[in-house]
């Protein structure tokens, strides 16, 4: 009896334990965290799209299954352009976008994408992770319950397509040209009409003439776009953007809720997607020049020395009156043209001058 008594007791206690595990397992699941990522990018779009995926993977491998990341592109919940309210308010926890689409909100946000003639993608790096960058970006989107992240970088950009040569400043007056951000003030600077539009409208816009220019990211996204059916002429350097910086803002509420482990690893996963997305493009933008020149026959052109003199002028103007809009404003100019300033020196005689060096062999 005692024996029966002790396995009747042992089964008992193994339906149980086992209970209890499944019930372990069953609170483990339910407390899987799911965020929603909106993007101002059409779905998996290569570089800039697929960074969104990169980073929404890097999350939901690191945090081992804790947390679920699912991207939705431009216009699957909100608008290209309407991330930063959608994250703000709530309606997704994520956001992939560009800083300075966001001007209107402040514009001192422009400062954290890219500066014409302003921060590489290394030195860009520099400023926010060594250089006091990031604090002041976390100052300022905190009045929006943002908390911004650095996710990614195209490094430099082209300078845009065009139906026409661009020979002096004057053939840019009453240009139709979509160009975001600071560049486009600089244009608006040297007489011509900057227009924001989201990625998805460049390729429509240009062919029904509702512009007459456009600038995108670089060879790789370019192509990907097809804008080499629709422009004759393909321009560098790209000044306006030397280093463009893409976030990852957070919504402020749904990040604080995370246990301290999620929110390290959530930082940490944007900073390996920051890098990814600069090595992508640096890995890729190449391929896609010698398609374009080669297959599509596209025509490179400079711009003349005397037009990029004269555009470096007005833009020290437009990024010295952004610097002036208000106290934080101020701030994050002072510091982002201190750090240029600095970092130029050394630049000049590592990068540069190995660019330059290697240029003779």
């Amino acid at each position: 009896m005692k024996r029966r008594d002790f396995i009747k007791g042992v089964g008992a206690g193994s339906v149980a334990t086992a209970g209890m595990v499944g019930g372990i397992q069953t609170a483990t699941a339910a407390k899987t965290i799911k965020w929603k990522m909106v993007t101002s990018w059409p779905k998996n779009f290569p570089g800039l799209g697929t960074g969104a995926n990169f980073l929404a993977k890097t999350i939901n491998e690191m945090s081992g299954g804790r947390m679920k990341v699912k991207v939705y592109g431009a216009n699957e919940i909100v608008p290209a352009l309407e991330v930063f309210d959608a994250v703000s308010r709530g309606t997704a926890e994520m956001g992939h976008s560009g800083a300075y689409y966001w001007k209107g909100k402040h514009p001192a946000t422009q400062f954290f994408t890219s500066v014409p003639f302003g921060l590489t993608a290394q030195e860009m790096n520099g400023w926010l992770y060594h250089g006091g960058g990031m604090a002041l970006w976390e100052e300022l989107y905190d009045k929006f319950n943002l908390i911004p992240n650095a996710a990614g970088n195209t490094g430099v950009q082209m300078g845009g397509w065009f139906n026409k040569e661009i020979n002096s400043l004057s053939d840019l007056k009453g240009l139709k040209m979509r160009i975001p951000g600071l560049g486009g003030e600089v244009l608006k600077q040297a007489g011509g009409t900057p227009v924001t539009l989201p990625g998805g409208e460049i390729y429509t816009s240009m062919q029904s003439g509702a512009i007459d220019a456009t600038e995108w990211v670089g060879p790789y996204n370019d192509m990907a776009f097809g804008l080499y059916k629709v422009a004759k002429f393909y321009y560098h350097p790209g000044w306006h953007e030397p280093g463009s910086t893409m976030e990852a803002m957070i919504n402020k509420d749904a990040f604080n809720k995370l246990p301290k482990d999620l929110q390290v690893i959530v930082r940490a996963a944007c900073r390996v997607a920051n890098q990814d997305m600069l090595a992508d493009y640096t890995a890729k933008n190449n391929q896609a020049l010698q398609t374009l020149i080669t297959k599509h026959k596209v025509e490179m052109r400079q711009y003349p020395d005397d037009v990029v003199k004269k555009l470096h002028a007005l833009s020290n103007d437009v990024v010295a009156k952004v610097g002036e809009h208000d106290a934080l404003s101020k701030k994050i100019y002072t510091s982002f043209s201190e750090f240029k300033n600095n970092v130029a020196q050394w630049s000049r005689v590592s990068e540069q001058a190995y660019m330059k060096a290697r240029a003779l062999v």
